[in-house]
């Protein structure tokens, strides 16, 4: 009899399971669970191109539907797994199905972080996850005229500068005293910021927004204390918390995500996690963390894919992560948990330059705006455990091909 293995989650990292296996060289049953109805597609674009119209949603699909017909994956979409059981090896959908399995890997991904205050609840009160929320979303934007948006991370700046290429009056809340904290240093957090102020974004730091206010149940402003913004559109963005309830409740070790080891194996037998959802031991960070991107969620799949076959691939790709906000590409490369010498290689007044942050003698990340070769050189210089001279780092014009080979 065949082997089968069960994938609950259609995101990015479920998709890379399963075309991981396939590739792999599994030739037994591969099925395939979503919570949404629609095929696997991408999340990225959802808080840019799509918003202006440039991509539907067959532009965001992964892969077409015959890929699935011609791979042999049974999709289940749009009914959710309502539990999992390691012992007796079944997944109960919500449906009331009951799906055996040899092998599961949970994809589940992360959840919107919800932000309960007063008038949360408010007609033009969004958030930005799926397909469903950016369509939403985008049919707020065609009739507003002042846009709010809560949480000035990622998702929050790129819905931002979104709504403000289309037109609209917009203003970023954030609690922290900067812009994108948990993922710049200062350096980045203020040119952005500096960025987004030029093109007429109203940025409110250290920031907390207490209530929405509306009128007949539609929202008309944000209020911080005694500051009233106002806005006839709010989109809240202040983070994600994995989506662990499943695995909790099945009894696996969960801490700020499923506990996974460098094989993607979680701690009940047959049982795997790739993606948000997980928490690894990084080597690049020398800790345990969480790591949410799309190359995160496509690098610990393979390990995963790897590992059901017999292979050991320890998961140990160089953490990279990227945002388009207006004509910006921000592309990041490393961590900088930890670093001493910050060298800027280029004239941030340009709109091109790169930011490398050292650690001793250890180059440790870099973050580059609009130099994808230099992002691209640095991340190769990492994965192969080699650094760069500083004074080669410091020159715009010096070549860095040479230290790869």
């Amino acid at each position: 009899m065949s082997e089968r293995i069960v994938i609950i989650g259609a995101g990015h990292a479920g998709f890379n399971v399963t075309d991981a296996l396939r590739r792999e060289g599994f030739d037994g049953e591969i099925v395939l669970i979503g919570d949404e109805p629609h095929l696997p597609y991408q999340r990225p674009p959802l808080s840019k191109a799509f918003l202006t119209g440039d991509y539907d949603l067959e532009r965001l699909l992964l892969r077409p539907a015959g890929y699935y017909d011609d791979n042999r994956v049974t999709l289940r979409l749009g009914d959710p797994v309502a539990a999992i059981d390691p012992a007796s090896a079944n997944v109960t959908l919500a449906g009331g199905d009951i799906i055996s399995f040899d092998k599961l890997v949970l994809a589940t991904g992360s959840r919107m972080r919800q932000l309960n205050i007063a008038g949360h609840e408010l007609d033009g009160v969004c958030y930005l996850r799926t397909h469903d929320d950016a369509v939403t979303l985008m049919e707020g934007l065609e009739s507003a005229h002042s846009v709010a948006v809560i949480g000035g991370g990622f998702i929050g700046l790129e819905v931002a500068a979104t709504a403000r290429k289309l037109g609209r009056n917009v203003a970023v809340l954030e609690a922290a005293d900067r812009l994108m904290a948990r993922a710049l240093p200062p350096l980045l957090s203020g040119y952005f910021a500096d960025y987004h102020r030029g093109r007429g974004i109203a940025l409110h730091l250290s920031t907390q927004a207490d209530r929405i206010e509306g009128n007949r149940g539609k929202v008309g402003a944000v209020r911080s204390g005694e500051t009233e913004i106002e806005a006839d559109l709010v989109v809240i963005g202040i983070g994600v918390v994995p989506a662990t309830e499943l695995a909790e409740a099945a009894g696996l070790e969960c801490d700020n995500g499923i506990i996974v080891d460098a094989l993607a194996r979680t701690s009940a037998p047959n049982v795997w996690a790739v993606g948000d959802c997980t928490s690894h031991d990084n080597v690049w960070a020398a800790a345990r963390l969480r790591l949410e991107s799309v190359q995160h969620a496509t690098d610990q799949a393979r390990t995963a894919a790897a590992a059901m076959m017999g292979r050991s691939e320890p998961y140990r790709a160089v953490p990279w992560f990227w945002s388009d906000q207006y004509d910006l590409k921000l592309q990041i490369a490393g961590l900088t948990d930890s670093h001493d010498d910050e060298i800027i290689r280029g004239d941030p007044a340009s709109g091109q330059f790169s930011a490398f942050y050292y650690l001793g003698d250890d180059l440790k990340a870099v973050y580059s705006v609009n130099r994808p070769g230099d992002h691209m050189a640095t991340r190769r210089l990492l994965a192969l455990g080699r650094t760069l001279p500083r004074d080669v780092a410091a020159d715009p014009d010096a070549n860095l091909k040479p230290f790869i080979r």
